[in-house]
């Protein structure tokens, strides 16, 4: 199993918890629990080591372009410091991965995907590399780099306390900067994050990462895992791949139009994604909160009242802590519900009735 440059430094922690995650020992919780550190996050500041994510690094004159033709959102014409989300599709619309590309240079792009997804995407942009004539190249520089997620209100505050040399509050949403200074340390310093609170995620090489980790938790920055994690992302309701977004998933189902450009002539996948817009998409990407008792977990399947055909199925679940219920995302056929029907979730043999919600269920005050 891989482990991080960060895990000799809190697994043998006391309360630590870790588990396999695609392959990686990674910290489902530490000692203060998931709920403690989701109410952290919201809160005030927390910390996590997502150093597993995949980094691969596309570079030359047609870098750009390229990016352009194998991702669904707009790449040509980004400056320079831009971070952009983006899905990357197959020709028949499903999902390869979604990910973040960083605008270095007109020339120079980082592209940060999903951690279990690495070798996979990697094989699939030197696939499309080598079927055309383009003047750039690829290449998975996973191992070179840590990646540190400070997150919440009290995040800026951290960061302001470990950087030297540059404003962190003067980096805007989605942009980052390279070669900042923080606590010594030299390091590519962005404005995103997987929580639905303001944040920063930090790239350094990976022997630097202790030393980072440490004037972190000194300033206040609290070990929170995955199982908070997945909690924050839920309430924000931002997908997470294998659930949300899969091979057979398209984004447009997802719910994530605003990053397919389909204005942008020839991208991978924009024939089919036109086509299913033009034709109504099949399925459409809701949430759901729970009006009975009963958590909704990825698989269970989701009826209409008094229907025994199912209407579609939870691709996630758990409890929101700032709605105090159980919510849930769904992938429900398009034109047969609607936000506001009642619906019944199938629950270990039973169904328990649920409500169709406006996402996301949990939005930050600016």
């Amino acid at each position: 199993m891989k482990i991080t440059p960060l895990h000799s430094v809190y697994a043998n922690l006391p309360g630590t918890k870790l588990v396999d995650f695609g392959g990686w020992e990674m910290p489902i919780q530490f000692e203060k629990g998931i709920l403690a550190e989701h109410r952290t996050v919201r809160n005030a500041v927390g910390l996590f080591d997502v150093s597993h994510m995949g980094e691969i690094l596309v570079e030359g004159s047609d870098a750009l372009a390229f990016l352009d033709y194998l991702l669904t959102n707009k790449i040509v014409g980004s400056e320079e410091g831009r971070c952009i989300y983006t899905p990357m599709c197959r020709d028949d619309g499903g999902t390869v991965d979604d990910l973040l590309v960083y605008v270095f240079s007109g020339q120079s792009c980082l592209l940060v995907v999903n951690a279990a997804n690495t070798d996979k995407d990697f094989q699939w942009i030197r696939q499309v590399l080598d079927a055309g004539e383009w003047n750039c190249k690829a290449a998975n520089v996973s191992g070179n780099w840590a990646q540190l997620a400070v997150q919440g209100p009290g995040s800026l505050a951290v960061m302001e306390k470990i950087s030297k040399g540059f404003e962190p509050g003067a980096i805007p949403y989605y942009r980052h900067r390279r070669a900042c200074q923080t606590a010594g340390v030299t390091a590519l310093v962005s404005r995103t994050g997987y929580t639905g609170e303001d944040g920063f995620e930090i790239y350094c090489p990976s022997a630097d990462a202790p030393r980072l980790w440490d004037a972190l938790r000194a300033e206040g920055a609290l070990p929170c895992g995955l199982g908070a994690r997945d909690l924050l992302r839920l309430e924000a309701a931002l997908p997470l791949y294998g659930h949300e977004l899969t091979d057979s998933i398209s984004p447009l189902e997802a719910g994530l139009s605003m990053f397919v450009k389909l204005e942008k002539e020839g991208f991978i996948g924009r024939d089919r994604l036109l086509a299913m817009k033009e034709q109504g998409l099949p399925r459409r990407l809701y949430g759901l909160e729970m009006s009975e008792s009963g958590v909704p977990r990825d698989g269970c399947m989701v009826y209409l009242s008094g229907e025994t055909s199912s209407a579609g199925v939870v691709t996630s679940g758990g409890k929101s802590l700032m709605r105090e219920s159980f919510i849930a995302l769904a992938l429900l056929e398009n034109g047969r519900v609607k936000i506001g029907d009642e619906v019944e979730v199938d629950i270990r043999g039973k169904r328990k009735t649920a409500l169709i919600v406006k996402k996301p269920f949990y939005r930050r005050s600016e």
